[in-house]
């Protein structure tokens, strides 16, 4: 009959009679909220003037069904807090909240958002943070307890920075034990991708190397408001104790980027500015100087980066 985000009924074709249409707007709002008792999400849009911001990156994902089962990509979240960011105006708050989450916080930028969101806290009392501010700002574990997972429809503008932060931290493990997080599915495919594939580069070298990403989800831009150019999914990114080859993070994000930055040519030219003699070093470490860089698997690049820190 209706989405879990709120498309009305009458938006099926659907004509009413007088008397049945009364009937029909005492119930709406049980039939449309029956994730959590609240109103749905194009009402709570409405009721606050939620307009999406481009400048934002805001696309707004309306049906808590599907909000629901991004929420269960992450688990069981009964023993977990959860950080969430950018979450608009609630709809992924709300389906990790009716799916058990221990407690979430909520951290949004933007403050049109901030009186639905603090609606939702009062509908879960004492399960529910709302910060208004930058969420690499925020000290995470002074709000929340581990085990902490982090699970967001992450705006496009950022959520390349946002995963490449959460993913360098000075020290590891970091404070998170997994990430669920949307994205354009360009994205996505970078960061899942393998050597030899066009996708294949230094996000998903960083993802590999110190967790195990999988995409769990594939979404239309029919799927959001307003409907983005592109497709989404989601990606499920279960971090590693410790990194799958040992590498100091900062000379291999040094030959990485050299290697990619011109990944058309060959690697004795792309990292010249290493100095020395890079063929005998590529040489001496089984890997072709010929090969360019997308052809060169995580080991191979950690090995060399190896090389590169103890001469």
């Amino acid at each position: 009959m209706a989405d879990g985000g709120g498309a009305p009924l009458t938006g099926y074709g659907l004509r009413l009679c007088p008397r049945r249409r009364d009937i029909f707007e005492q119930m709406k709002g049980k039939v449309l909220g029956t994730i959590d008792g609240l109103p749905p999400l194009r009402e709570v849009i409405r009721a606050h003037d939620l307009v999406a911001r481009k400048q934002l990156g805001q696309n707004f994902l309306l049906d808590l069904n599907l909000t629901a089962k991004i929420a269960r990509m992450a688990g069981d979240l009964s023993a977990c807090d959860v950080l969430e960011v950018g979450p608009g105006p609630g709809g992924l708050t709300r389906g990790l909240l009716a799916e058990g989450a221990r407690h979430v916080l909520a951290v949004e930028k933007d403050p049109r958002c901030m009186p639905a969101l603090e609606e939702i806290a009062r509908a879960f009392p004492g399960r529910l943070s709302v910060i208004n501010g930058d969420a690499l700002e925020v000290d995470v574990l002074a709000h929340l307890t581990p085990p902490i997972r982090i699970i967001a429809n992450l705006p496009y503008n950022v959520g390349t920075e946002l995963l490449i932060r959460w993913l360098s931290p000075p020290t590891w493990p970091p404070f998170w034990e997994s990430l669920t997080l949307m994205f354009q599915k360009e994205v996505a495919e970078r960061i899942v991708a393998r050597p030899g594939s066009d996708h294949y580069g230094r996000l998903a070298l960083l993802a590999q190397w110190r967790s195990e990403p999988k995409i769990v989800m594939h979404l239309p831009p029919e799927a959001f408001t307003p409907a983005p150019k592109v497709h989404s999914a989601v990606v499920h990114l279960k971090r590693l104790e410790t990194p799958r080859f040992p590498a100091d993070p900062a000379v291999l994000s040094r030959v990485t980027a050299m290697a990619f930055n011109q990944r058309r040519k060959m690697l004795r030219s792309s990292l010249k500015g290493l100095g020395g003699d890079v063929e005998a070093l590529l040489t001496g470490l089984g890997i072709a100087p010929t090969a360019r860089a997308e052809e060169i698997g995580l080991e191979a690049f950690c090995a060399l980066a190896r090389a590169i820190a103890s001469r």
